[in-house]
């Protein structure tokens, strides 16, 4: 049986470091932990993942539900690919050096992303030209109306870019126990980003392996981003404007080097970390928080402060 605690400090369970507290936490591991807790409980309700994707403002005067579903499920295998059922609590990173080192390939490029697997149907996270949904299957989900278990499959899921129906329509009402993966036995190398490239050419890697790539992944996110163990951050914090061609264009009239990235249906990218960037804030520090030194996409707390003034 699931043990609620008191009056718990949140600090370990964000990747920001901010220091607030839960009126009540609680972990749950189960379809029947889950249910038992939920019946009795008449408070607010915020779920926790790996606390990755979450800026905390205020003390939680509620109940938060930390997943730790764990389990990595064998469901189908042929000679050329494999599929998985994994633990919503499971962490991310663990979970896609698990792949690598079985030569399941599919999420090498989302190496070293923070949080767990449960979260990464979400927002449908991305890398280095890779997305989630690109091998997911299936989410499972568990309703927090009346706890039965439903299963969306990936159309379903209505991914868009840094979202899904579990951040829009159906925000809320569920928690999502698993997901499903299908990765390839026969790899399909994905280097498309160039400095995918750029790190495997300093490596004089010529013929890479999903190894290879997620560990060039891992060198590239080490060289920008700060460890949330030692700078409390949640990484990237925000997404790239999508434009029109007419607003890309007017932008690259004046800025001949703006990065931009031409999308399946006519329409742009820029890149958010260039547009900050050039407004002068990459490495901008006030007090003790500010914008990470090494990438504009990051804000960080060096210890202290506090979720509303960051």
């Amino acid at each position: 049986m699931a043990i609620i605690q008191q009056n718990i400090s949140l600090e370990p369970y964000n990747t920001f470091g901010i220091n607030v507290l839960a009126n009540k936490f609680v972990e749950v591991s189960s379809q029947i932990e889950l249910k038992e807790v939920l019946e009795q409980n008449q408070e607010p309700l915020l779920i926790l993942g790996g606390g990755s994707n979450i800026l905390l403002t205020e003390d939680f005067r509620g109940l938060v539900l930390k997943n730790n579903f764990k389990g990595i499920e064998l469901v189908n295998e042929t000679d050329d690919d494999i599929t998985l059922k994994v633990g919503g609590g499971e962490t991310w990173h663990e979970f896609v050096l698990y792949c690598v080192n079985n030569n399941f390939a599919g999420v090498e490029n989302l190496s070293l992303i923070p949080g767990n697997v449960g979260a990464s149907p979400m927002q449908n996270i991305g890398a280095y030209g890779v997305e989630v949904k690109d091998v997911i299957i299936e989410v499972e989900a568990i309703s927090l109306e009346d706890f039965s278990i439903i299963n969306f499959t990936n159309q379903e899921c209505d991914f868009g870019y840094r979202t899904s129906i579990f951040k829009t329509t159906e925000k809320g009402n569920y928690f999502i126990s698993s997901v499903t993966f299908k990765l390839s036995k026969q790899p399909l190398i994905n280097t498309s980003y160039g400095a995918i490239n750029s790190e495997l050419e300093r490596r004089e890697i010529k013929n890479p392996t999903i190894k290879d790539v997620s560990e060039a992944v891992i060198a590239i996110r080490q060289s920008k981003l700060p460890d949330p163990s030692k700078i409390g951050n949640s990484g990237s914090f925000f997404k790239n404007p999508v434009v029109s061609k007419i607003v890309k264009d007017k932008i690259l009239e004046k800025y001949i080097d703006a990065p931009n990235y031409e999308q399946s249906n006519g329409t742009f990218k820029i890149a958010a970390g260039w547009l900050i960037e050039k407004c002068g804030w990459k490495g901008k520090r006030i007090d003790n928080y500010g914008v990470h030194d090494k990438q504009a996409l990051v804000l960080v707390n060096y210890g202290g402060s506090t979720g509303k003034e960051i």
